[in-house]
Order: C-alpha cells, then sequence, then structure tokens
C-alpha cells in the first residue's frame, strides 16, 4: 500500500521574517543580561575600581599641576568606555557559547538571513552595554560631573554608538571561534592594547612620538574623545588645565572635530558589522 507523502511548506524569507528575527535575538540578549546578576557586577566592578581606586590613587600624585579638576573627573568618560567596552564584547563572546551548546544551530536553520541574527546580535549588545553604561552615568556627581540633560543626553549617545561598534568588532572576532577559551583569549589581547592607548587613563597632550601615533591609529580613541569633550564642556576649568587634559585629537596638527570622530565610530561599525555578516555566512 503506498503512502502519501506530507510536504513542507517553508515560509519565504523576507523582510518581515528578518525584522522578527532582529527584535527575538536582541530580546533574547536582553533577558540573559538581566537575568545573570552576577555578570552584570562583574562588569561594573573592574571600571568603579579603576574610576573611584586608582583615580584617586593618581589624582593624588597630579593634584598640584591641574588645579580645580579632580583626576577622577578626567577619568570619569574613560570609565564608561571601559564598561561599555567590556559589555560589548562579552554580549558579542554569546555566540561561541551558543555554538558550543548547539543553540547556535538551530537559529542557523531557521527561515530567516545570517544576516539579521549579527544584526540582532550587534544591537542587543549595544543595547546591554548602554545599559550598564548607565549605571556609571549615575556617578557622574560622585566625581564633580554636572548632572546636565544635554551632557546625559549626549555621552548616552555616543555610548551606544561605541557599544554598537564594539560590539560589531566582538562579533567578527566569534564568527569562526569554536570555544569560549579562545575567543576570551583573542578578546583581552585586543581590548586591552585599545584601551590602555585610547586616553582613557592619561591625557594625549604631550606625548611621545611613536606613542601619539597609537594613540591615534586607535580607532577607540575616536569614542572616547567625544565624551571627554562633552563632558569637559560642562565644566568650568582654567584654559591651560583644559589645553593638559583636554586636547582632543590631531593629526599632523589638525584638530579633529567631534563630528568627524563620532562619523569614523560610526563608519568603523557599519563596516565591521558587513565583515562579520559575511563571516557569519562562512560559518557552519
Amino acid at each position: 500500500m503506498a503512502t502519501e507523502a506530507i510536504g513542507v511548506r517553508v515560509p519565504a524569507r523576507g523582510a518581515g521574517h528578518d525584522l522578527r528575527a532582529i527584535k527575538v535575538v536582541l530580546h533574547r540578549e536582553m533577558l540573559r543580561f538581566v537575568n545573570d546578576r552576577t555578570r552584570m557586577l562583574s562588569m561594573l566592578l573592574q571600571p568603579v575600581l579603576w574610576l573611584f581606586v586608582m583615580g584617586t590613587g593618581l589624582g593624588s600624585l597630579v593634584q598640584g599641576s591641574i588645579p580645580g579638576v579632580d583626576f577622577r573627573t578626567f577619568m570619569y568618560p574613560g570609565m564608561i568606555s571601559m564598561t561599555v567596552i567590556m559589555t560589548g564584547m562579552f554580549s558579542a563572546g554569546s555566540i561561541v557559547w551558543d555554538r558550543e551548546f548547539g543553540f547556535l544551530r538551530e537559529m542557523l536553520v531557521a527561515p530567516v538571513s545570517r544576516g539579521a541574527i549579527v544584526v540582532g546580535k550587534c544591537l542587543g549588545g549595544a543595547l546591554v552595554a548602554t545599559g550598564q553604561g548607565v549605571v556609571i552615568l549615575a556617578m557622574a556627581g560622585l566625581v564633580g560631573v554636572p548632572y546636565s540633560p544635554t551632557l546625559m543626553l549626549t555621552l548616552l549617545a555616543e555610548m551606544f554608538l561605541a557599544a554598537f561598534t564594539i560590539t560589531a568588532f566582538g562579533v567578527l572576532l566569534a564568527a569562526r571561534m569554536k570555544n569560549m577559551q579562545t575567543f576570551f583569549g583573542l578578546m583581552q589581547m585586543a581590548i586591552m592594547p585599545m584601551m590602555f592607548l585610547s586616553g582613557a587613563m592619561f591625557p594625549l597632550a604631550n606625548l611621545p612620538s611613536w606613542l601619539h601615533f597609537l594613540t591615534v591609529v586607535n580607532p577607540m580613541t575616536y569614542a572616547v574623545d567625544p565624551m571627554r569633550q562633552a563632558v569637559f564642556a560642562h565644566l568650568d576649568v582654567p584654559a591651560q588645565v583644559n589645553a593638559v587634559l583636554n586636547p582632543g585629537v590631531q593629526w599632523f596638527g589638525y584638530q579633529v572635530p567631534v563630528p568627524l570622530e563620532l562619523g569614523l565610530v560610526a563608519a568603523l561599525g557599519v563596516g565591521l558589522l558587513m565583515i562579520g555578516i559575511v563571516q557569519f555566512r562562512r560559518a557552519e
């Protein structure tokens, strides 16, 4: 007796499916972060220690050379950046975790483009990192930064842009990784130089030529500097102190404007996203 085959209808891929996939992946990233309180606390501990312990210690050494400015105020934008960068990279690393436990394979067989999965990961990671940065943002008054609505909104937007770019970079790294140990090793190798060479913890003025070159070619410099520019625009500090602590980024004597810096970070984020999508499509 012949059996009749039952056809299986697979929904056609389209923009609507991709948008829903982005929403689902984004929502999953948010839920995963909210439900992992240990991770939330650990991501906050390091920048808080840098800001209040190292910032206070270093401030006692340079107190006479920067009258009227708490050194922790100078470090504050850098600590926001550190929080955003670390959280964004850990969010991107969830791809490796999903691959190890088989969940990624289930996502890849869904009738949605792999690009939608990558976009959802990047947006979810950016929102999670921005939310983590808001906690540091709330500490502004403790280090002499005013709670100006304009300043807070500016920092919030710049945080999201930096978070999106670093998450896209993390997704690019994680696209071919097979285990978490390899990813975390590579992440540390990439993140630590970027953070130390971004001006997050020391001024960019009067640097040796070799160190100045490294800071200029470091993409994260263009994420940290706009935040510092925004903070110092709301502080009443002597011009000579501002010139030392907030000199901005210069290309052969040309002062790089903040809109151009933000444009570079945005362009880098989009470029990394596109490369990450290509890499993800080649993955199993």
